[in-house]
């Protein structure tokens, strides 16, 4: 009977203990790019400000470096297979840094979105090599604590992120960050060069360039037109879409497109792997329905992710005017409890299944965020507000290293680069979705809410309404809101109604915001089902003959 090994990772022998030292190369790898995504984040009044642009500008920089990484990051593997993981490791390593310098030298929010675009297209190429990295120098137990702290390596970076950036960002400005990443990036360079070199394969690796223009087309055009179906309108053309297509917005055409694309980059695959060449991704790492779960399980949450950490930094500074510190204060029990979560659910790996570990996680990360939603108020420190945004933490930080152990154990060693890349495009896609879906929620439901104010108030007259364009107003505190009043012909209670309406409407829009996400969290439950129900040492073989892998007999692998 024909199997395919779960992986060739796992021997009958577990061998000697390798040195960790690879694995802090790897960790401070993770951090760095981390470092750039939450400094953004924790920042977006000081940088707003120097720009004199729009809050919401940041998290275009942020959609930026996200869809840059989705899009490339299946090239960036088949180059770190062709000229060497450690060589490309070290060379992605020095890109990003120079990213870091451009964003510490911006002057605009177009060099800012072009130093995210390089960032990103540096990671592309990164994040494959750390999977490939931690494949190559561990094993058994100790690689699966080795991917346990790469997935805590995440949510630690956003707490040591949001606690430097933070105070960089109220003591003495947000662009010393940034000269931060510039010098780490530099110490990663140096010591990586002690990293072991790894095989490359020069004259066996040829990339698939039609598979590279299909997906990064389709990441691209998903994306954009995810991120402006609100903007753009879901169907009709709104007055903000650059152009129509006879009447209709190019937004949902944008996202029709991008699937009908993504069809045809597999289909496109599958005719190249059985003419025997190269795909741009092997296909084996989303053969069965396990994998394929596991892909999509890793999309929500990545989502759910990056759209609690967009919201909350967002609403802290713009709405409630604090700091950048203050901002990290309060979102540090959300990704500590990540980082503990992720770090530790690996001691549960022999006691519960992966399918009802993630079914129990993507519940507590629901109920956290709906208890987020019912308990948050203007004032942020009360203990309920920490008590949910520390159970929507634990919920991630388990799903995050759970997700990764079941794409990496159910493959070869051989394919760790594509495993890596397809958890890096499912992440930063993900990443992208999720904060492109949290503006769209709470700029459409503060535009509803401010119109609704709006049309009966006595106070604030409709050439006052005109005057202003109280209604399409940004994401602005209420002392951007004063200023713009102050240049106007608005009376001192007039402005105050104005201010209390942008109070009132930009809580009511997070609350609606936040409810949504439990809404999706609590949809990924059943879809979780499709994860394996074996622990460890219960792994089955694959039977290619088998329609069900899980059917197999058990065999002790783990």
């Amino acid at each position: 009977m024909a199997t395919r090994p779960i992986s060739d990772l796992h021997d009958q022998a577990e061998p000697q203990a390798a040195s960790w030292f690879p694995m802090v190369v790897i960790v401070m790898a993770q951090i760095l790019m981390v470092f750039n995504v939450s400094s953004l984040q924790v920042s977006i009044e000081g940088i707003a400000s120097s720009f004199n642009a729009a809050a919401t500008s940041v998290g275009t920089a942020i959609v930026t470096y996200s869809l840059t990484v989705a899009g490339f990051i299946l090239l960036g593997a088949r180059i770190g297979e062709k000229y060497g993981s450690r060589r490309v490791f070290r060379m992605t390593v020095a890109l990003f840094g120079g990213a870091m310098a451009l964003m510490a030298l911006s002057r605009g929010s177009t060099t800012m979105i072009i130093a995210q675009a390089i960032a990103g297209i540096s990671a592309a190429a990164l994040v494959p090599t750390l999977v490939v990295l931690v494949a190559d120098n561990y094993h058994g137990a100790q690689q699966e604590k080795a991917l346990g702290w790469l997935s805590g390596a995440f949510s630690m970076g956003i707490v040591l992120a949001f606690l430097i950036a933070g105070a960089f960002s109220t003591w003495v400005g947000w662009r010393f960050t940034f000269a931060l990443l510039v010098a780490l990036a530099a110490a990663i360079f140096y010591v990586s060069r002690k990293l072991s070199p790894i095989r490359r394969q020069p004259g066996v690796v040829r990339i698939d360039k039609v598979g590279v223009v299909f997906a990064v087309a389709a990441v691209f055009l998903l994306s954009i037109g995810a991120n402006n179906l609100t903007k753009w309108g879901p169907l009709l053309a709104g007055p903000g879409a650059p152009f129509n297509v006879f009447d209709m917005s190019p937004a949902p055409i944008m996202i029709v497109s991008g699937i009908f694309l993504v069809e045809a980059f597999f289909v496109w695959s599958h005719m190249r792997q059985s003419s025997g060449q190269t795909p741009l991704i092997a296909l084996e790492v989303l053969e069965t329905p396990h994998e394929r779960s596991a892909v999509y399980s890793i999309f929500m949450i990545g989502a759910l992710g990056s759209a609690v950490t967009f919201l909350i930094p967002l609403y802290i500074q713009v709405v409630q005017g604090r700091s950048g510190l203050q901002t990290a204060v309060a979102v540090i029990p959300y990704s500590l409890a990540s980082f503990i979560a992720a770090v530790l659910v690996v001691r549960l790996f022999d006691k519960l299944s992966p399918r009802r570990l993630a079914r129990f996680a993507f519940l507590v990360v629901s109920f956290g965020v709906a208890l987020l939603g019912v308990v948050i108020r203007n004032e942020w420190g009360t203990f309920m507000v920490i008590l949910s945004m520390i159970l929507a933490g634990l919920g991630e930080g388990a799903l995050v290293t759970l997700l990764f152990n079941v794409l990496v154990t159910a493959a070869p060693k051989k394919l760790a680069g594509d495993v890596g890349s397809l958890r890096g495009t499912a992440n930063n896609l993900a990443a992208g979705v999720g904060t492109a879906l949290a503006s769209a929620l709470v700029v459409g439901v503060l535009g509803t809410g401010v119109h609704r104010e709006l049309v009966h108030n006595p106070t604030i007259p409709k050439v006052l309404q005109m005057e202003v364009n109280l209604d399409s107003v940004p994401f602005i505190s209420n002392n951007q809101l004063r200023g713009n009043l102050s240049q106007t012909s608005a009376t001192p209670e007039q402005v105050e109604e104005a201010v209390r309406i942008n109070t009132e409407q930009r809580l009511t829009s997070l609350k609606v915001s936040i409810f949504t996400l439990a809404g999706l969290a609590l949809l990924a439950f059943f879809p979780a089902g499709g994860l394996p129900e074996y622990v460890r040492g219960e792994v089955p073989q694959r039977d290619s003959a088998s329609p069900d892998p899980g059917k197999n007999r058990p065999v002790l692998t783990w």
